[in-house]
């Protein structure tokens, strides 16, 4: 069972290290110059909104999400944690707060579309480029909860 609390002031340094780990897990096809520039806006970004972190029981952090009135703006989830719940225990409580819940995956992310499609999400659009306008595409995705059960996923974490 995965605990769903508000990051504190000061805990934006664990959001970063867990996306750092995150990204070099899963987003190999970024190129090097790409990836600073991106690591550079989460610096300056994740310290100025607010995150939800999935700490287990033994008080680690294993991912945080970023969600803004409807719209999952991040979501990243610590290798070591991947498989385990923590992911589908911060959508689920994502979908307990916004029924529709819209967010965006990289396409040459296969394991996180993937994972986005067995919560229910679908493909709503795409874009040939992310939001800086970098060559890397991006999948709209929408999830309408209001035939899935948001704390079904709290439960099998």
């Amino acid at each position: 069972m995965w605990t769903i609390r508000d990051a504190s002031a000061g805990e934006s340094a664990t959001a970063i290290a867990i996306w750092r780990r995150a990204v070099a897990a899963t987003h190999d096809f970024l190129a090097p110059d790409d990836l600073a520039e991106i690591e550079a806006m989460v610096r300056g970004f994740l310290p100025e909104v607010p995150l939800t972190f999935a700490v287990d029981r033994d008080g680690t952090v294993a991912g945080f999400m970023v969600l803004s009135e409807g719209h999952l703006d991040a979501l990243f989830i610590d290798p070591a944690a991947h498989g385990r719940g923590a992911g589908r225990a911060l959508v689920a409580h994502a979908l307990a707060q916004f029924p529709r819940l819209v967010t965006d995956v990289n396409e040459q992310n296969a394991g996180a579309a993937a994972f986005y499609a067995r919560l229910g999400f679908t493909v709503a659009g795409r874009s040939e480029r992310d939001d800086q306008g970098r060559p890397y595409p991006l999948l709209h995705l929408v999830h309408e909860a209001a035939d899935a059960p948001a704390d079904a996923a709290l439960q099998d974490g």
